[in-house]
């Protein structure tokens, strides 16, 4: 796991002695991502110019160092992530390498099948920037889900490039101006979807997307989506999914079967190697699938809070048990919770409002004390149908969405669920009911857009809508940054494309059965936990936010909304935080999300 950067000067306005200090300077600003070796490259015929920190995973030798030339010479790369399948694709290849690093053979393939058959084939995480010397083409891909992140834009008249937002505020090229868009989208969900940014003139590369740019016909300021292009799409491989036809049983041994594979690619690590185990559903059956392949107790970790209704450690620590696994609790207080939070506007470079962000940088920051390399249960909920948005949206919307829409303004508004309920009366259109439900504040002027299939039911198509949106811009981003910026990398074997895909192939009543969700997941888990262990409600990884707001953090909040800022609505966003502290409803969450803008904002827009 690693951080890239780079850029291309159009005009070729500085010295190569001078552009070699400024790829340096933006490559130092991604160490935490790599904090085992760094190097940097520039090309012998144009101004472009190649960053890279490693953090060491596979082949610690200097023969998986970057940036990386291919054996031909003719492609330079600068690589984050880990593909899964790479011992299959060398052995398909067959030809001499140096080491047994995955970039080395992400390069072999490109140089034998090019990169669009490549990209067919990896199986992993991965975002990359691709130099071919010979037709003088950059190419950058993101993997299909969005687990490694890539931003691209300008700097002037400079390309700039790179896995994190601060890599490109380096550049002294570089104007952070504010993108309306973003900030809407931002308040609206919480993140920022792909591919929009917070500043201007800059892009985030969807997932499952690439582009090829001819350096030498590039404009400065074009736009940058215009190059960008879809290599797999999720909707349609749900659409051609043909129906699985076997039993339940038949099901669940297939699952079984695919995770134990999934699992078991992702243990292959050079380095020592844990998993996150909360005690829900996921995390269980990935640790104890971990522990079916392991000769020794795989180390695992959990993170408790002394709060009430938001701990899982004691629910983690049974798991552990009696799975036999080398377990690490940590409890934290809420001073330590509270310590997280002025370091998050730095950790997410964007506005970022999942509170989940405190205790995944807690836990990541814990695990790292012994190990480089964790498991989680990441992409479960929207593979399989964990969330109760799934249950509870279509019975909901089947209930009101004939009812007038003017009865919604009278009823009260003081609580996140009657928010919900209040914006889907009368709404007759499925998608902009689940906008409704995980929208946090009501920006109008702008919306995602989803693609409803109509053969599909309600809940598959919302768990679609969250597999292209929610889970890359929100989960994934919170995990990334919170455990790269601790130097960790996780990997996440329920979101192998092999699970996806069959995942599709299931009829809705293998996912959710009344009011449960993950039905074939919790059967496979049984084989391993007891259910007593795992059946509870769904938990979720959280914080207490709005006491928060109320107490120890409320001369924070009123510090924070003392700023004007043109973009928001600072008269409401004061009006929501009174009726908070005066009782009048609980709008912790909603608030969380902007005070986490406006704490964004001073952090990076005003240099306080």
């Amino acid at each position: 796991m690693c951080g890239l950067t780079g850029f291309y000067d159009i005009k070729e306005m500085r010295s190569p002695q001078k552009s070699m200090e400024i790829i340096q300077s933006m490559t130092k600003t991604l160490n935490h991502r790599g904090p085992d070796a760094g190097d940097v490259w520039q090309d012998k015929q144009l101004p472009l110019y190649l960053g890279h920190r490693r953090l060491a995973i596979q082949d610690l030798s200097s023969s998986g160092a970057q940036p990386m030339i291919s054996a031909t010479e003719r492609f330079v790369i600068v690589y984050n992530g880990e593909i899964y399948n790479a011992p299959v694709l060398r052995a398909e290849l067959n030809i001499p390498l140096r080491g047994h690093s995955d970039t080395e053979i992400i390069l072999a393939a490109i140089d034998t099948w090019g990169v669009d058959k490549t990209l067919q084939k990896l199986n992993g995480m991965f975002a990359f920037a691709l130099y071919d010397t010979k037709a003088q083409e950059i190419y950058f891909a993101r993997d299909r889900f969005g687990k490694k992140p890539l931003y691209i834009g300008w700097a002037g008249e400079s390309l700039v490039f790179a896995s994190e937002l601060k890599a490109l505020r380096a550049h002294p090229d570089f104007k952070p101006r504010l993108n309306r868009r973003a900030v809407d989208l931002y308040m609206r969900y919480a993140a920022i979807p792909a591919p929009h940014c917070i500043y201007d003139h800059v892009w985030m590369l969807p997932p499952a997307h690439t582009m090829k740019i001819e350096l030498k016909t590039l404009k400065a300021g074009q736009p940058l989506t215009d190059y960008m292009s879809a290599y797999w799409q999720a909707d349609d491989v749900a659409t051609k999914a043909l129906r699985f036809s076997g039993s339940e049983q038949d099901a669940i041994e297939q699952l079984e079967t695919l995770l134990l594979a999934a699992t078991q690619e992702r243990m292959i690590s050079d380095v020592p190697l844990g998993a996150f185990l909360s005690g829900g559903i996921d995390s269980s059956t990935i640790t104890a699938l971990m522990q079916a392949c392991a000769s020794r107790p795989v180390k695992t970790y959990s993170i408790g809070f002394h709060e009430d209704g938001f701990d899982e450690a004691a629910y983690a620590r049974k798991v552990a048990a009696h799975l036999g696994t080398d377990h690490h609790e940590l409890y934290v207080t809420q001073k330590d919770a509270l310590n997280v939070i002025p370091s998050l506007p730095e950790l997410y470079d964007e506005p970022f409002g999942d509170i989940s962000a405190i205790p995944t940088a807690l836990v990541s920051q814990f695990a790292r004390r012994d190990v480089s390399v964790a498991l989680s249960g990441d992409g479960g909920d929207e593979m399989l149908g964990g969330y109760r948005r799934y249950t509870e949206l279509p019975r909901l919307w089947s209930a009101v969405k004939h009812v007038p829409r003017f009865i919604g303004h009278l009823l009260p508004e003081n609580s996140k669920p009657a928010q919900k309920f209040k914006a889907i009366i009368g709404e007759k259109d499925k998608s902009v009911a689940y906008d409704a439900m995980v929208s946090h504040w009501n920006t109008s002027s702008v919306r995602m857009n989803y693609k409803t299939n109509p053969d599909r039911s309600f809940a598959e198509n919302m768990m679609l809508w969250d597999i292209q949106g929610y889970l890359p811009s929100t989960i994934l981003t919170k995990v990334d940054r919170a455990s790269m910026g601790h130097s960790l990398e996780v990997r996440a074997p329920l979101l192998d494309t092999r699970i996806f895909e069959f995942a599709q192939t299931l009829p809705l009543e293998y996912k959710i059965r009344g009011k449960t969700g993950k039905w074939i997941l919790r059967h496979v888990l049984q084989k391993y936990v007891p259910a007593a262990l795992f059946d509870r409600p769904k938990q979720g990884f959280s914080m207490p936010v709005g006491a928060w707001l109320r107490g120890e953090l409320r001369n924070w909040g009123e510090d924070l909304l003392t700023q004007e800022i043109a973009v928001l609505d600072m008269r409401d966003l004061r009006a929501t935080w009174n009726a908070h502290q005066n009782g009048q409803g609980d709008y912790g969450v909603k608030l969380w999300t902007a005070l986490m803008f406006l704490a964004w904002y001073q952090k990076w827009m005003t240099g306080e």
